[in-house]
């Protein structure tokens, strides 16, 4: 019987974070120049570095610099709050977007700390 091992793929947390972060790319390139050089890019960076620290943290060896990575994809979950909130204050994005992004920043936070639950008590070093 052949040994299945986890894939990034497999990981709830960036299967999220990876989809939200275009659906949060898909919205902004259409903005209009100021408001994408200013708010824009900071918003993609912070949705993009979600799923690119845990991916990072993934692909690490020792579960202490595994967790290490996936606590900065919380920062970054935090982090894009804030844009979303300043997105809707300055009327670039519609409700039902805002509310979705909120909807799948809550769903990511939790599955992030399971997977860091999980690296703490599953890894031996």
């Amino acid at each position: 019987m052949d040994k299945k091992y986890l894939q990034l793929n497999d990981i709830e947390s960036y299967k999220i974070a990876f989809h939200l972060s275009n659906y949060i790319w898909d919205i902004i390139s259409e903005w209009e120049w100021f408001a994408k050089k200013t708010l824009g890019s900071q918003f993609v960076n912070a949705a993009d570095s979600i799923s690119a620290n845990i991916a990072e943290g993934f692909g690490r060896y020792h579960k202490k610099d595994k967790i290490k990575f996936y606590r900065y994809s919380q920062g970054s979950i935090k982090e894009c709050f804030d844009w979303n909130e300043k997105s809707r204050k300055r009327k670039l994005i519609e409700e039902k977007e805002y509310q979705y992004i909120i909807e799948q920043l809550q769903k990511i936070d939790p599955a992030l700390r399971r997977l860091i639950k999980f690296t703490d008590e599953k890894l031996k070093f």
